[in-house]
């Protein structure tokens, strides 16, 4: 390593400074006096804070003056007349003031400085220190501690409120709480909230409301301020007394960005008066939203129980008549039913087919003077037929004895041969003459019986008669005659005229 590793130029060294300077004080606060204050054109304030041994350089640069805004970002001043007024055009010699911001190095003139991006006057100073002293102290004795804090009471009735009586803090929170809520009562307990007699006063009000036992929740209030404002909420003492109140404590100071030690030791903190009665009462516009809501859920859940046990009735119901008598002496009557219809129809299509049947036979009836005479014709057909048959077998078996008579003149020798063979040819026609007569007698009988049974007028032997009607169809119901509608009666020997007189 060479000597010239250790030899820094004078940029490379102001660089390092820079980083490490500005590394290890990002932000800082610093109090001192004010000297060689200087306001050049551009809005810049440059000046040198220094004390007993040293004097640091100083730059408030316009962009972080801010001289428009209405709230003090390090008191949490609010200003309702107009902006805050600004440091940085009242800042003069000798003036000893808390200011916060980041040191830079400037390598130009190889010098470092405070930029400044918030200052104070030392008083207020003062009075930030004591307020983060008790605030560490309260803190530590557990004033803050959230599990500590109690719940407010839903819709309170009854509510302390300690407040100035002619403040604005009281008609806001009482404007607010007329427009919310069921409807409560509330009592004021005047009290001072500012200035040295204050703390004592409030300590004395919550005292009161605790030893009245009247209300359910104690509320703090007062319009915003400077610091010095508020500083009696601040009391160590107050504190003691929020902290050991028997009642829940809601306390609504200053404005939002606004914050005491009351503030922290509440059980509740709001941001401003208004807010506090907010915090305690819902809007009456809520409460009747939610009751709509709750009807319309009301509403929703009854109709869809009544939906659901009117399904389980109609499944009863079903279930009931699927097992009901009414509903088996139903089935039954139709299964009834269906059998007459079954029995009716089977009884027209048997009356049918015997009306179908009767009509042949009335047809048959009327047709045996037609067929008689076919059937007499194939008898003597048949009678003709068996009569040349009968000789043409007569003949030939008379040949065959002439022939056999013939060969017996041929030798005594062959006689007892052709004997026997004629014998035997003799039975043999005799045997199918007599069969032949006796098929032809049988088939004769056939046709006799056949054509007795065809023949109409056999029954009338019997006593059985014929009537018809003048158009020459038979009678075969009552019904099918009317009274002096002439008629005619057919019996065995012959035909009588008659006339229906009536019905039996």
């Amino acid at each position: 390593m060479t000597p010239d590793d250790h030899i820094f130029s004078v940029s490379a060294l102001t660089a390092a400074v820079k980083g490490t300077l500005e590394g290890a004080f990002p932000f800082v606060w610093v109090r001192g006096q004010v000297v060689n204050v200087s306001r050049p054109s551009s809005g810049h304030v440059y000046f040198s804070l220094r004390d007993e041994e040293c004097s640091l350089a100083a730059v408030w640069f316009r962009g972080n003056q801010k001289p428009g805004e209405r709230f003090d970002p390090l008191t949490g001043e609010v200003y309702e007349e107009g902006p805050r007024p600004s440091l940085a055009l009242s800042l003069e010699n000798g003036q000893e003031i808390v200011c916060a911001g980041r040191l830079a190095v400037y390598g130009a003139r190889g010098v470092y400085q405070l930029v400044v991006e918030l200052a104070q006057d030392v008083g207020l100073g003062r009075l930030h220190e004591e307020f983060e002293r008790l605030r560490n102290k309260l803190s530590a004795l557990g004033y803050f501690a959230l599990e500590r804090k109690r719940p407010l009471p839903a819709h309170p009735v009854r509510v302390a409120v300690v407040t100035a009586p002619q403040g604005a803090a009281i008609y806001d929170f009482l404007r607010i709480a007329e427009g919310r809520g069921f409807g409560a009562s509330i009592r004021i307990h005047p009290a001072p909230v500012q200035g040295e007699a204050a703390p004592a006063k409030l300590i004395k009000a919550l005292a009161d409301i605790a030893a009245e036992g009247w209300a359910e929740v104690a509320v703090l209030i007062r319009g915003g301020g400077s610091i010095e404002d508020l500083w009696a909420f601040n009391s160590e003492a107050l504190a003691r007394a929020v902290f050991e109140s028997p009642l829940p404590v809601l306390a609504g100071i200053g404005h939002e960005v606004d914050f005491s030690l009351a503030d922290m030791t509440a059980d509740l903190r709001a941001a401003t008066p208004t807010h506090a009665a907010q915090l305690l009462w819902p809007a009456r516009e809520e409460l009747l939203q939610r009751v709509r809501a709750l009807s319309d859920s009301l509403t929703g859940a009854g109709n869809r129980w009544r939906e659901r046990v009117e399904s389980r009735l109609h499944s009863l119901v079903r279930e009931l008549s699927f097992h009901s008598p009414a509903r088996v002496l139903s089935g039954w009557e139709e299964r009834l039913s269906t059998g007459l219809k079954l029995l009716e129809n089977a009884w027209q299509r048997f009356a049918e087919r015997r009306e179908h049947l009767l009509l042949g036979l009335e047809a048959a009836v009327a047709r045996p003077p037609r067929r008689l005479p076919a059937l007499e014709a194939a008898v003597a057909s048949l009678a003709g037929r068996l009569e040349p048959a009968a000789a043409r077998s007569l003949t030939a078996t008379a040949a065959r004895l002439e022939r056999l008579q013939t060969g017996l003149s041929l030798g005594p020798q062959r006689l007892p041969a052709l004997e026997s063979r004629r014998a035997r040819l003799s039975d043999a026609l005799d045997f199918h003459g007599e069969k032949l007569l006796t098929q032809a007698e049988r088939r004769l009988e056939r046709a006799g019986l056949s054509l007795e049974a065809v023949n109409p007028h056999a029954p009338l032997e019997r006593g059985y008669a014929l009537v018809r009607k003048a158009d020459g169809s038979f009678v075969r119901t009552t019904r099918m005659v009317a009274p002096g509608e002439p008629l005619r009666i057919t019996v065995h020997d012959g035909d009588i005229s008659v006339r229906v007189e009536g019905e039996d």
